[in-house]
């Protein structure tokens, strides 16, 4: 049965850089004239959404959706989901009708082909950088309106396989306080499990997603960011530590 199984990942594998490339072609055009003005971000949206969910379903996967509650299309929100897996954003696109700005590091603009838009849809840090840092509020103060949103992970990185939660870094509460938006928190409990980095594992399934209870940040101060910040963790943590199969299928440890 192993033999079987992983010539078949390797397949399935292949087949999801095939069907990237061959959505990015036929999209690429609409991407394009829809990504140079910022006016026109709500259509690039759609456009996104749909390569989003072709990928998604095109590999055999389905979406679970349960939400706590519901999102407004005229108000901004930062999303704050754990980072498990390559198609936590495909994700996040294909269940958010409203549009949302990412914000990620400038490394991933060297990506040929997916480097060119997401230079146009992303707004990218040096985290290293205080310069680059103060750009991203510039930056997120002239995208939040009109019913645009922010995403970050705030993990940064997918953390280890044997680890719940990886420790949050500050940028989505600072912002969040900044702007007085509400945080999302947002679980992803099957994304590593059927899509992990590690080519050997993985497999056919549904992705089961859970949006929690907005956490408000009105009136706050940045003094408020840490406790803000333990909160959405503890949200997220304590979600994913009492799964069965996210703990289970994952070998992970409390």
């Amino acid at each position: 049965m192993k033999y079987i199984k992983i010539p078949f990942l390797l397949i399935w594998r292949l087949w999801f850089y095939l069907l990237m490339i061959v959505i990015v072609l036929i999209l690429s055009p609409f991407m394009l004239v829809f990504s140079f003005k910022e006016e026109h971000y709500h259509i690039f949206w759609k456009v996104a959404r749909i390569l989003s969910k072709v990928l998604i379903y095109g590999m055999g996967f389905r979406l679970d959706f349960k939400t706590e509650e519901g999102i407004l299309s005229d108000k901004s929100y930062m999303f704050c989901p754990n980072h498990t897996s390559i198609m936590d954003p495909f994700v996040l696109i294909a269940l958010s009708k409203n549009p949302i700005v990412f914000v990620g590091k400038k490394e991933l603009a060297k990506i040929p082909v997916f480097g060119f838009f997401y230079k146009r849809v992303v707004i990218m840090v040096d985290r290293s950088s205080p310069k680059s840092r103060k750009r991203v509020y510039q930056m997120a103060k002239k995208r939040l309106q009109d019913g645009v949103s922010m995403a970050i992970f705030p993990e940064g990185l997918v953390p280890e396989e044997d680890v719940v939660l990886g420790s949050f870094k500050k940028g989505a509460f600072n912002l969040a306080i900044e702007f007085e938006i509400p945080i999302v928190p947002q679980v992803y409990y099957d994304c590593k499990r059927l899509f992990s980095w590690n080519v050997f594992k993985g497999g056919l399934g549904t992705f089961r997603v859970k949006q929690h209870q907005f956490i408000s940040t009105k009136g706050m101060s940045i003094d408020g960011m840490e406790s803000l910040k333990e909160k959405t963790f503890d949200i997220i943590y304590n979600d994913l530590s009492n799964d069965k199969k996210y703990m289970k299928d994952t070998n992970r440890k409390k």
